[in-house]
């Protein structure tokens, strides 16, 4: 039997697209073993791919002799993912949503709208290079309580 007690963890990638690969690969197979559903999983694999493309791209200016950090943790109710990078940061409240006017026809904005959407909790730091994201497994506000169950 796999062990499910969390652990912290810590990776240090070369700032490239292709890195995301194997750190993915490192997170599924500890989201597989803590019972994470597909759903979760899919959701989990799309949020970390575009907060680390965003890191590469618009963090790092895909600077090649910079690096992006990705500290996570996966426990049997939610995963934690907390990416840096080298960047000068941003101010993500400056960042128009995609949804309304003009926006629609502009390519800004999404993958931060698709980060807010399929996790549970995303914060960035003052400076803006670095993104904590929670996604837990059950959700807290769709679950009823004893009360509402009888």
């Amino acid at each position: 039997m796999t062990s499910k007690t969390p652990g912290n963890y810590s990776i240090t990638v070369e700032s490239k697209p292709s890195a995301i690969a194997g750190v993915f690969e490192q997170i599924q197979s500890k989201l597989v073993n803590n019972n994470f559903g597909k759903d979760d999983i899919f959701a989990i694999h799309l949020t970390l791919e575009e907060a680390f493309l965003n890191a590469v791209k618009h963090g790092n200016k895909m600077d090649p002799s910079k690096k992006v950090k990705v500290e996570y943790s996966v426990d049997e109710d939610k995963v934690e993912i907390l990416i840096t990078d080298q960047g000068p940061g941003f101010k993500p409240e400056a960042v128009e949503d995609p949804r309304f006017g003009e926006n629609l026809f502009k390519p800004g904005g999404r993958g931060l709208l698709l980060m807010n959407s399929y996790m549970d909790m995303v914060k960035y730091n003052p400076e803006g290079n670095s993104v904590h994201m929670i996604r837990y497994k059950e959700k807290p506000y769709l679950t009823k309580s004893k009360d509402q169950k009888k």
